[in-house]
């Protein structure tokens, strides 16, 4: 406006806005021009939440459960909770209600050993008088009612001697499971919990004794991730972790300013949802990255947030997508998508490098 033209504003002209409101007034412009240079301009790395825990790779490795191999009353216990044991260590043993249950079946084993050698012998001489009834038949000297009653009598021997090697099976088997009687550490780790079981309590095969968790090496984490995110993700997808109780700051669209994060990748994706409606996602470490933290920093089942990282877009796209609701954006692995600078994982991945 010019100077000349101030005379048909003269309201305008006796206005006299002080400094600082003008100077609020340009901030103001300036952080407007600024908030969308920065929503057009500034790159956005999409991410797809989810909660897990640390996890065990080899199954071996995860808590088990310590059961009785022979049904009895536990007689003596050889660790308390949180002891530490190496494979073949006692863990209990475990006596049958008949105390002396061991010395009769190996009573048994003998008797029927006896049996078996006394019947082979007795067939043996049985064998001689066939052979003898039948030279004397041939010759005319003895009946055949003769000879076929010395038959039967081996082929009763035989059948004896079969039933006595049957039942001497069976009490062998059972001498065999009643000598496991004192449970062992099948490798070495540590007792969690231990049974409150005495003398005086039941036990059948089977029941559990203890829990017990192996010294583990190779762990993953285990992600649940929702439905509708999981489509896009497959299998060598970029991940940060936070793992419980190690301190971290995390930028969800920034991974190279996040600190205290801990990086993998996804190994494989359920088909199926879980029983709480989510799917899971086991993520392993990354080669090239640092390794994890370790125990006691970390200890299996630790509780552990998870962020995969999709593909790459501007800050006004993930603003619009939020307010809208949408899913998040895809593009194949080698693939560019036009107005973004979104190629798949690999720009999350090249972000993540930047750090």
């Amino acid at each position: 406006m010019r100077a000349d033209d101030v005379r048909y504003f003269p309201t305008l002209a006796g206005l006299k806005p002080p400094r600082v409101m003008r100077a609020i007034g340009i901030l103001t412009l300036l952080g407007i021009f600024g908030t969308i240079l920065f929503a057009a301009l500034v790159p956005w790395v999409q991410t797809a939440p989810g909660t897990g825990t640390v996890l065990a790779l080899d199954p071996r490795d995860r808590q088990q459960n310590i059961t009785a191999m022979v049904a009895g009353r536990v007689d003596r216990w050889f660790v308390t909770d949180g002891s530490a044991v190496n494979a073949g260590d006692p863990i209990a043993r475990i006596l049958d209600i008949d105390p002396l249950l061991l010395d009769r079946l190996d009573g048994q084993q003998n008797q029927l050993r006896a049996e078996i050698a006394a019947a082979r012998e007795a067939m043996a001489t049985s064998t001689r008088d066939v052979e003898r009834a039948g030279t004397l038949f041939r010759e005319g000297l003895a009946s055949r009612r003769d000879w076929e009653l010395a038959q039967i009598k081996v082929a009763d021997y035989r059948a004896k001697i079969a039933k006595s090697e049957a039942d001497l099976n069976a009490v062998v088997v059972n001498r065999q499971r009643q000598s496991v009687q004192t449970v062992k550490a099948p490798r070495a780790g540590r007792i969690m919990r231990v049974e409150p079981l005495d003398f005086a309590t039941m036990v059948r095969q089977g029941d559990v004794l203890a829990s017990f968790v192996p010294e583990a090496t190779d762990t993953v984490v285990e992600l649940y991730i929702d439905g509708r995110d999981i489509p896009l993700i497959y299998v060598g997808r970029r991940v940060r972790l936070e793992f419980e109780g190690w301190p971290a700051i995390q930028f969800s669209g920034w991974p190279s300013v996040a600190r205290g994060l801990f990086d993998g990748q996804v190994s494989a994706i359920d088909v199926a949802a879980s029983a709480n409606g989510l799917f899971r996602v086991l993520v392993s470490p990354s080669a090239d990255r640092p390794p994890w933290p370790t125990a006691p920093a970390v200890r299996l089942g630790a509780k552990v947030r998870g962020w995969v990282l999709m593909d790459t877009v501007k800050v006004w796209f993930e603003l619009w997508r939020l307010l809208n609701d949408f899913p998040l954006q895809f593009t194949r692995p080698g693939a560019s998508s036009p107005g973004f600078t979104a190629n798949g994982a690999g720009n999350a991945d090249q972000a993540d490098n930047a750090k």
